[in-house]
């Protein structure tokens, strides 16, 4: 595999030819504000990419950019070798899409969702029968094919959405915020299910996600986005190991003085402090446990009680930080505290 090297720009160093989906330069204005600000980046045929940044950065609106929901403002998208904005109708017919809200109609039974899109993609009637007995056993739905979508738990109706944008046998699919909403257990079968289908029917996927895991588990590379900007593009290995230090340790003290996290910042090898309020502090190290120990040390010497104390290996959580200045799950909390007080029905 040739080696990708991180650029502000999100271009690939690698002239590899084969790339299924290709931005150049993309831009979106809606009058004075840039939601999307001069982002390039390909991916390859075959690829899971992942678009990884908290709400507001411009992931969706990159998205329905590329699906022809949205004009671009300037630059040129091309999907499947076709210009999104010279030849829409032929981007429509070689993708599939499933955005964030769930809308098969709930009044329908699973199979009946299925065979009206097919349907609105003239799929011939014995292709489309077949294409649904495959894609109900792959999603696991095999046994809810006459259930009304109305009965079915959010994993289940996240799974036949994801079935409906393959009725037609697209060469490319769109998942924007794939499993926004779900419990645990039906994420990771969601992860399964795309690994399998992906396999089955030799799919280039992308997705936008604002969860680390996701991600990281599903995505063969990822693109972070921030304020409309992509700052950062490689693997997710290759993008752990460009962040300074190889362990972080998170440790909460009690009553820690003021100078704290600069006393942190003179521990041998730590490249990064982060105060998380509550006397919680994030450490990057070079050395997890020679940093650890010295950590400990020091807290006794000052009469500091710890807490609590782990340590762990660099996340895509700490390479977040590091290209943005900012942890990702504290933008999340910011945009949720703000929809809150205008939903008080909802709760955590």
């Amino acid at each position: 595999m040739a080696e990708i090297k991180i650029e502000p720009n999100g271009v690939s160093s690698s002239a590899a030819a084969g790339y299924a989906i290709e931005v150049q330069h993309i831009v979106k204005k809606y009058g004075d504000f840039t939601a999307v600000d001069d982002v390039s980046f390909n991916v390859k045929e075959g690829e899971i990419f992942g678009l990884l940044g908290p709400n507001g950065a411009g992931k969706s609106t990159l998205i329905r950019m590329m699906t022809t929901l949205i004009p671009i403002t300037s630059g040129m998208a091309r999907i499947a070798g076709h210009d999104v904005a010279k030849d829409p109708n032929a981007v429509r017919r070689t993708i599939g899409v499933i955005p964030q809200a769930l809308t098969s109609d709930l009044d329908l039974t699973v199979e009946e969702n299925l065979n009206i899109y097919a349907k609105l993609y003239d799929v011939p009637a014995k292709e489309r029968k077949r294409s649904i007995e495959e894609l109900l056993g792959l999603v696991d739905l095999t046994k809810w094919r006459d259930a009304q979508t109305k009965t079915l738990s959010g994993g289940m109706r996240r799974r036949l959405e994801i079935a409906r944008g393959l009725v037609h046998h697209p060469k490319i699919f769109f998942l924007d915020e794939p499993t926004t909403g779900l419990d645990p257990v039906s994420r990771v079968a969601v992860w399964e299910m795309l690994g399998n289908i992906k396999s089955q029917r030799q799919l280039t996927i992308l997705i936008t996600t604002h969860y680390m895991d996701e991600a990281d588990r599903l995505c063969d590379r990822i693109a972070i986005v921030d304020h409309g900007k992509l700052v950062a593009l490689d693997t997710p290995m290759a993008l752990k190991a460009s962040v300074p230090g190889s362990n972080v340790i998170e440790a909460q003290f009690e009553n820690p003085p003021e100078d704290w996290e600069q006393r942190l910042h003179t521990l041998d090898e730590v490249t990064s402090v982060q105060h998380e309020g509550a006397g919680m502090y994030r450490v990057l190290t070079g050395n997890g446990s020679r940093t650890t120990t010295e950590l400990v040390e020091m807290a006794v010497g000052a009469g500091v009680a710890v807490k609590s104390l782990s340590v762990q290996n660099t996340t895509l959580d700490d390479v977040f930080v590091h290209y943005t200045g900012r942890q990702l799950r504290d933008e999340l909390q910011k945009a949720y505290a703000f929809v809150m007080p205008q939903s008080p029905g909802l709760r955590p």
